[in-house]
């Protein structure tokens, strides 16, 4: 790779932290400078992977988020009528390579999370041989890692979504090694989905055998590098794999009594990655809960309430439930409003932690490679050490087949909602999203969706690449269909 010594700029206001430890820390700031003189401690280093930690957060939790919008463009929302309409395009499946929102946002904020891991990576070799070295670098192949499998399954096919998704075009992967930088001028072409994904397990599997077992408040660990390796083998359809990495993980998960409390940052039990930032410098654009709702003269105003039809196929004994849903009143309408990120305590302004990855999905990873290999008997009992801890009453099931299979993928569902999987869990499996034809209000009136279907393996489930991007690069391949 051509070597290029690029001037950079950082601005940590905040930090973003990854772990258990909810207390949160304000880092210095860093404005400018050349990377190669700048990296030479062991704090500077980790202020660059702190950096991507910023950009994960800043696409995650905006108005148009990573870890909202994936449920809007599914099935478990229907939009309320009295809100804004706000992301009404993504849910009315009308964006565009023009259009505004998480097209452009996702696309720029990952490579830039991509840019500052690079530059950390780039320059490791300042720092002597040591623990803390191994650490820092391992952090930083995870982050880079992380940002381009959320680019790649939000922009290109899912390898197990189709037969030829593997070969058909990916992202655009951006590598440097010790010592290189990117060159900013360069202008590739998209790799291959299956290059993508080999990409991004290498650089997981190599920060697996570097990154610390335990990096205290806030940082990317070896339990999130294993958990994110589960989730990415699955979607690769390498089952065996995601049963090894989700073995790997040792955090307990979150029990019956502890579950409510995650939501409300009261407690991390059962979190293994989150991106957090200090209050004091959030603001609407950063709430990750304001995608579903807001506080109007003291009344909670949805954006997008539960599917009625999703609502009431859980089981009242199961305490996912009122987690899930907040009764709500607004403009004389009852509604079944999003209680997840609602806010802390009795707040509703969404300023919560993000839960990227949770003990919870690693069990349900590995139920699924289970059952896929064959090994119904197994998966059972890994569904069943989650749902233990998720019903009151809990009698196990004794499901085989067909019906195991709709356990898994239900509890999936219910486990995950509002967290950024449902579209992209029925995008990898190659199945169409399918939505009820309830409306807005608590009791299933109101108005329904307007757009009901959206049929396997339609262009849609790939977003476009953003104008911008392929007006300045004549070798990038816009998607099919835009």
């Amino acid at each position: 790779m051509k070597k290029y010594i690029k001037y950079f700029s950082l601005l940590f206001v905040t930090s973003v932290f990854v772990g258990c430890n909810d207390e949160l820390k304000e880092l210095e700031p860093f404005t400018e400078g050349n990377p190669a003189t700048f990296f030479n401690t062991e704090q500077t280093f980790q202020y660059g992977v702190d950096g991507a930690y910023a950009k994960f957060f800043s696409y995650y939790a905006s108005q148009s988020g990573y870890q909202g919008l994936p449920d809007i463009l599914a099935d478990n929302v229907v939009i309320a009528r009295s809100g804004r309409l706000s992301n009404e395009d993504f849910y009315d499946y009308r964006y565009q390579p023009n259009s505004a929102g998480s097209v452009d946002l996702w696309w720029s904020q990952a490579y830039e999370a991509v840019n500052n891991a690079n530059l950390v990576i780039g320059q490791i070799d300042n720092l002597a041989a040591s623990p803390a070295k191994d650490n820092i670098l391992g952090q930083a192949l995870a982050a880079r890692a992380i940002a381009h499998f959320d680019l790649v399954r939000v922009y290109a096919k899912i390898p197990t979504q189709s037969d030829d998704a593997a070969q058909s075009p990916g992202i655009i992967y951006i590598k440097v090694e010790d010592g290189d930088t990117a060159d900013p001028l360069a202008e590739p072409s998209r790799e291959t989905v299956a290059s993508n994904y080999t990409e991004i397990i290498g650089d997981l599997t190599r920060a697996s055998q570097l990154i610390g077992d335990d990096n205290g408040e806030g940082r990317l660990n070896k339990n999130g590098v294993f958990g994110m390796l589960s989730r990415v083998y699955l979607y690769n359809g390498q089952y065996q794999e995601a049963i090894n990495a989700a073995d790997q993980v040792d955090t307990p998960l979150a029990t019956k009594d502890q579950l409510a409390g995650v939501y409300t940052d009261d407690n991390n039990a059962g979190v293994i990655i989150e991106w957090s930032v200090n209050t004091s410098t959030e603001t609407t654009y950063d709430n990750v809960g304001v995608i579903y709702s807001q506080t109007v003269s003291g009344d909670l105003k949805s954006e997008y309430v539960i599917d009625y039809a999703f609502y009431t196929s859980i089981d009242t004994n199961d305490v996912r439930r009122p987690i899930m849903v907040k009764p709500a009143t607004y403009s004389g309408n009852d509604y079944n409003a999003i209680n997840k990120f609602i806010g802390e305590g009795v707040q509703i302004n969404g300023l919560l932690d993000i839960k990227v990855l949770r003990k919870a999905e690693v069990l349900l990873n590995k139920a699924e490679a289970q059952f896929e290999l064959g090994m119904e008997t197994q998966a059972l009992q890994t569904l069943n050490t989650l749902r233990v801890e998720r019903f009151n009453n809990f009698i196990a099931g004794n499901e085989s087949g067909a019906q195991l299979e709709e356990a898994i993928q239900f509890n999936r569902r219910v486990e995950l909602s509002f967290e950024g999987h449902r579209f992209f869990d029925i995008k990898r499996r190659g199945e169409a999203v399918t939505r009820s034809d309830f409306g807005d209000f608590a009791d299933g009136t109101g108005t329904p969706a307007e757009i009901k279907t959206l049929p396997a393996g339609d262009n849609k489930f790939q977003y476009p690449l953003p104008i911008g991007e392929t007006n300045a690069n004549a070798n990038i391949e816009q998607n099919p269909g835009y």
